[in-house]
């Protein structure tokens, strides 16, 4: 087994004492990539990425993902820019459309329709490159042209223009309503279509982009079946076998999972897992499976 770069997606607040522990152990544990989550109620996500970078010396560290409706282009190209000098060039740049309305509330800000964040979010996207593309632009990024893209989502317009943009396209496995709310994991097959959708849209790209999963639970157990029969809620219509097959929940043994994540770089051509914070333990016994 090999070549499936793994993140952890952190997602808990903490005090400075905790988040140095939690990102030194993350990479002692053999995860390639920390990312940080951008919710409010959460640690803002590019002073928390630069204190993850003082702290560690391999791992890349990406935002996972920026709630783009929130941010003017000129001002996060600067911090984005100045973050990835900040950590050496180990930034990761992951963006989204944003999806929960109450956080939009909480700022006093007005929830747009789900095409205008779309459109915001390739707005900026270009935004980004035509800064990082003038030579006179300061702060440069690390990297010329700035550090690398991930677009996450689920809806096709959104992995449109992840296909059209991205380094790395993140495949959420789940659609919210209007407010927010995710009713349930799409199935397997559902998946394999969004996969195979986006690669007809990368055409000769798609040699060259990484498919990332966000892994919604991890558990490690030898009563497989009988975990997944607690996890229902994640899919509702689904039979304990077709949520078993889901690429977005990982149960069952290390070797188990291990396997699991193989056959989904097979079927699916996911070479990225990203797991949750709360995962973090559970999938670490998983990672030296994968080398």
């Amino acid at each position: 087994m090999g070549g499936i770069r793994v993140g952890v997606n952190m997602t808990v607040p903490s005090s400075r004492a905790e988040w140095v522990d939690k990102c030194r152990k993350a990479e002692d544990l053999g995860f390639d990539v920390i990312g940080v989550a951008d919710h409010l109620g959460m640690h803002a996500p590019f002073p928390a990425i630069v204190l993850a970078g003082e702290v560690t010396e391999r791992v890349r560290l990406n935002t996972f993902v920026l709630n783009v409706p929130f941010y003017n282009a000129a001002l996060l190209a600067r911090d984005v820019a100045t973050t990835d000098q900040f950590v050496d060039g180990r930034l990761e740049l992951g963006l989204g459309a944003g999806y929960v309305k109450a956080e939009f509330d909480a700022a006093g800000l007005p929830f747009p329709s789900a095409g205008e964040r779309i459109d915001h979010l390739e707005r900026t996207i270009a935004e980004l490159r035509r800064l990082y593309a003038d030579p006179g632009y300061k702060p440069q990024p690390a990297r010329p042209g700035g550090p690398p893209l991930l677009v996450g989502g689920w809806g096709r317009r959104t992995l449109g223009v992840a296909a059209k943009h991205a380094d790395v396209i993140a495949f959420t496995g789940a659609a919210p309503d209007r407010e927010g709310n995710m009713a349930g994991l799409a199935g397997a097959d559902e998946f394999k279509n969004r996969v195979e959708f986006v690669r007809a849209e990368l055409g000769e790209r798609a040699d060259d982009v990484e498919l990332n999963v966000l892994v919604q639970y991890v558990a490690v157990t030898e009563d497989r079946m009988g975990v997944l029969e607690q996890l229902r809620q994640y899919g509702p219509t689904l039979t304990l076998d077709q949520l078993g097959e889901l690429p977005t929940l990982l149960v069952g043994t290390p070797e188990q999972i291990a396997e699991q994540l193989q056959e989904n770089k097979e079927r699916f051509g996911l070479n990225y897992v990203t797991v949750l914070e709360p995962s973090l333990d559970a999938f670490a016994q998983v990672i030296a499976r994968l080398r």
